[in-house]
């Protein structure tokens, strides 16, 4: 079996509350990075809103451990849109 990357990117979209600056931005990508498979981070900070969390990977998230990233960050996710 190939270890490669499958050609298939799943993308997962966390809504993010809490989030205002750089800062945020960095913390926040830092620990959703260290999650078991997420191959790519992207944020749209809206400071004083709610920022838009893009997560690529290869293969399917846990939920938890991506809620708990963002947790760890100091961050509260509102809510999860999942594009397989």
């Amino acid at each position: 079996m190939s270890t490669d990357p499958s050609p298939i990117d799943r993308t997962t979209v966390l809504d993010v509350q809490g989030m205002t600056c750089g800062h945020c931005v960095s913390a926040v990508t830092r620990e959703l990075e260290d999650v078991k498979d997420v191959s790519k981070v992207s944020v749209i900070l809206r400071n004083g809103g709610t920022s838009e969390v893009t997560v690529v990977s290869d293969a399917v998230l846990d939920e938890d451990a991506l809620r708990a990233a963002v947790d760890e960050a100091g961050y509260t996710v509102t809510a999860v849109h999942v594009d397989n």
